[in-house]
C-alpha cells in the first residue's frame, strides 16, 4: 500500500519497519479491542503492552492510545516484536554496497525477512540496523536453511527494474550442494518438473504431473568417497526447487530436514550442527541502473573437505 505524501514517514525501530493495518467497516469500542480482534495471534495483554511502549502509531506518527476511537478507514502502524527470540550463532556479512545495491552473505538458519520466531535475527532487520536504510528491500529470497548471497535494493523506486532481471532470466545464479555421489547418474543434466505445494505438509513442495514449471541444470564438480560436490543452476525460482530436484534424482542434499522425509518440522528446535549443505554461491548480471557488469561470489563454506570449494 502506498502512503500518501501528507503522512509522516514512519521511523525504524531497532531495524524494524512498521507494518500497517487498516480498519474495515464495523464497530470496536477502542483501538485495543480492534487490534485484539483483528490479530488474535497476539494476546490482548501483549497489544496493551505494545501500546504503552509507543509501538503502535497513528498515521500522523504519534503514539496511538489503547482507548482511542477506532473508525473505518483509519490506518495504524505497529512494530513486530518476538519475546525471547532465539539467538543465531552467526550474523550477516555485507560484501558490497553502493547507491543502488547491497549484497550480503546470509548464514544458514537465518530468514531473509522477519518470520516465525525471528525478527531481530532476520537478515533484513540486521542490515537495516547496520545501515539505517529504511527502504532496503530483498530483491529475491533464499530458504532460511540455505546460506549464501542475497541482493537488496536500496530504493523502492528502483525495485521493478531489478525484479525484471529475475522474471526475464537475465540474471545467472549458481548454487553449490553436497550430496551422495551416484556414479550411474549421467551429468551434467537438466531436470525439469512441475512443482506444487504438498497437500499434507504445507511447508514442502512436490513434483506432480503436468507441464514443467521448474528447471535446474546440475553438474558434478568433485567427489570424495561416497560424497560429491554439485553445481546447481536454476532457471526458474520455485520454492524448494533445488532441494526437490536433487531428491528426485536420488541425491538429496546433506542436512535436508524435509526431503525425502520430514525429520524436523518448521517449528521444531534448531540443530545448528546440521546445516543444509546448500549455498547460493555466485550471481552475475548487468545492472539495469548503472549498466555495469556485476558479479559476486559467496565467502561462506560448505562442509566439504577442509576449505570452501
Amino acid at each position: 500500500m502506498t502512503r500518501s505524501a501528507s503522512l509522516a514517514p514512519m521511523p525504524l525501530r531497532e531495524g524494524v519497519s512498521p507494518s500497517v493495518v487498516a480498519v474495515p467497516a464495523g464497530h470496536w469500542p477502542s483501538l485495543l479491542d480492534f487490534l485484539a480482534h483483528r490479530m488474535p495471534g497476539i494476546s490482548r495483554e501483549e497489544w496493551a503492552q505494545r501500546l504503552s511502549q509507543g509501538l503502535v502509531l497513528q498515521e500522523s506518527g504519534q503514539s496511538a492510545q489503547p482507548d482511542q476511537a477506532c473508525l473505518a478507514g483509519q490506518r495504524f502502524f505497529y512494530y513486530r516484536h518476538v519475546s525471547d527470540e532465539p539467538c543465531l550463532p552467526m550474523s550477516a556479512n555485507v560484501l558490497f554496497e553502493d547507491d543502488h545495491l547491497l549484497v550480503a552473505d546470509k548464514p544458514h538458519f537465518m530468514p531473509v525477512t522477519p518470520s516465525g520466531a525471528y525478527v531481530q535475527q532476520s537478515l533484513l532487520v540486521q542490515l537495516k540496523r547496520l545501515t539505517g536504510h529504511a527502504e532496503l528491500v530483498p530483491l529475491h529470497r533464499i530458504d532460511r536453511e540455505t546460506a549464501g548471497l542475497v541482493l537488496f535494493g536500496k530504493h523502492l523506486r528502483e525495485r521493478d527494474a531489478y525484479h525484471a532481471l529475475f522474471r526475464e532470466h537475465r540474471i545467472h545464479k549458481t548454487y553449490r550442494a553436497v550430496a551422495t555421489h551416484r556414479p550411474d547418474l549421467t551429468l551434467p543434466c537438466v531436470h525439469t518438473s512441475r512443482l506444487a505445494e504438498d497437500p499434507v505438509h504445507f511447508f514442502k513442495m512436490r513434483e506432480v504431473p503436468g507441464d514443467p514449471n521448474s528447471e535446474t541444470r546440475i553438474t558434478l564438480l568433485d567427489t570424495q568417497g561416497p560424497r560429491a560436490l554439485y553445481q546447481l543452476e536454476p532457471v526458474s525460482g520455485k520454492r524448494h526447487q533445488l532441494r526437490v530436484h536433487m531428491n528426485a534424482l536420488g541425491i538429496p542434499i546433506e542436512g535436508d530436514q524435509f526431503y525425502p522425509s520430514v525429520l524436523r518440522g518448521p517449528d521444531a528446535g534448531e540443530d545448528f550442527n546440521q546445516p543444509l549443505q546448500l549455498l547460493a554461491h555466485s550471481v552475475q548480471f548487468t545492472d539495469p541502473h548503472t549498466g555495469q557488469d556485476r558479479q559476486w561470489t559467496s565467502t561462506l563454506p560448505l562442509d566439504w573437505r577442509t576449505s570452501p570449494p
